[in-house]
């Protein structure tokens, strides 16, 4: 394990890049400005390593980073419709950041601040990073004490865990907003890649803020249906109407895994021969595929652009708190939130 500095905000905080690395050589970057995963390297068919996250070289372009590449999203990850919230009785005014709508908590999210950094002292291959979010952050009640940690394992593994506790009532939603490319970060379109989805429904959108309707439907016959593998571009292009709504995937499905910690997606690429397994406890999965990333310089001067990375973003669902039937993003006093994601990678054909 090992720590540099990577850079100083506009500000004048000083931000370090934190490396993990095991014996296999596989690396993973985090970044204390947002908890931010700034690099994943992994192994190929060939045995090189490949750096297959989207991301950045500058302090100064993670301040911006309206992609949230690699960031930690907190308090609440996804889309809350409109800018009110009424929790216990009393309302609460959001940031208004997505056309009418509160977008991944605002314009000053988790992923803005300075987290305060810890190695593991267990032996380890792990960094844990702490914020405080104070009453009142972003228009949510409470004060949150939230924690992340990143840990590599000898299996290729890069585990997620995530932990908060609050003093009043509060909504708490956390994910981790990488884009994965298999082929490398600066290799281009990911409609070519293979994903399945272990969902037998999704959360469908309204067409105008594409905001949950509050419905649960069946993806079964529609270009939704990711249950057999399949090229994320097989269906990209349909004229469905959830996907016309999205320019593409995004959004939420349904996992089968009643809380407990279980495969909910894999993905693949039969070019670099990288595959890698999605599991987590959370009760949702954010597929999206990068639909609007526009044009950004990212590492050595790579240019990404629309659809050159995907994300599955472990979550509850969207705008729950407006929505019965949807599982809870409330977290009480009494409760203490911990939820683990396990981003497995291998090699197409090996075990």
């Amino acid at each position: 394990m090992e720590r540099k500095m990577f850079g100083v905000t506009e500000s004048g905080r000083e931000v370090n890049i934190y490396t993990l690395q095991n014996s296999r050589g596989m690396q993973a970057q985090v970044i204390n400005l947002g908890a931010i995963l700034v690099s994943l390297k992994v192994p190929d068919q060939n045995g090189q390593l490949r750096d297959i996250v989207l991301g950045y070289d500058h302090v100064s372009d993670y301040e911006k980073n309206s992609n949230c590449f690699g960031a930690v999203i907190g308090r609440n990850a996804n889309r809350i419709k409109g800018t009110q919230i009424t929790i216990d009785g009393f309302e609460y005014n959001l940031d208004d950041n997505d056309n009418g709508n509160n977008l991944h908590s605002g314009f000053h999210g988790f992923n803005h601040e300075i987290w305060s950094a810890m190695y593991a002292t267990d032996g380890h291959h792990q960094i844990s990073f702490c914020y405080e979010s104070a009453e009142g952050s972003q228009g949510f009640p409470g004060t949150l004490n939230v924690s992340v940690s990143y840990e590599l394992t000898e299996e290729n593994k890069l585990i997620i865990h995530y932990e908060a506790e609050t003093n009043r009532k509060t909504i708490v939603n956390l994910t981790n907003h990488t884009y994965f490319n298999l082929n490398g970060h600066d290799s281009g379109n990911v409609e070519k890649q293979k994903v399945c989805i272990y969902a037998d429904t999704y959360t469908p959108i309204e067409e105008k803020g594409k905001c949950p309707t509050g419905d649960i439907v069946s993806v079964e016959g529609t270009p939704m249906d990711f249950r057999k593998i399949k090229a994320i571009g097989k269906d990209i292009n349909s004229e469905f109407d959830q996907i016309r709504y999205a320019g593409g995937y995004d959004h939420n499905y349904v996992n089968k895994n009643d809380g407990q910690l279980k495969l909910v997606a894999k993905a693949g690429s039969e070019s670099s021969g990288i595959k890698m397994g999605v599991y987590t406890d959370r009760p949702g999965l954010q597929f999206y595929t990068g639909n609007y990333i526009g044009n950004v310089t990212g590492k050595n001067g790579a240019v990404y652009g629309d659809r050159h990375g995907f994300c599955f973003e472990t979550q509850c669902f969207p705008d729950a708190i407006h929505h019965h039937n949807f599982p809870s993003s409330l977290l009480d006093p009494k409760q203490k939130f911990s939820s683990t994601t396990e981003y497995v990678f291998g090699i197409i054909g090996k075990k």
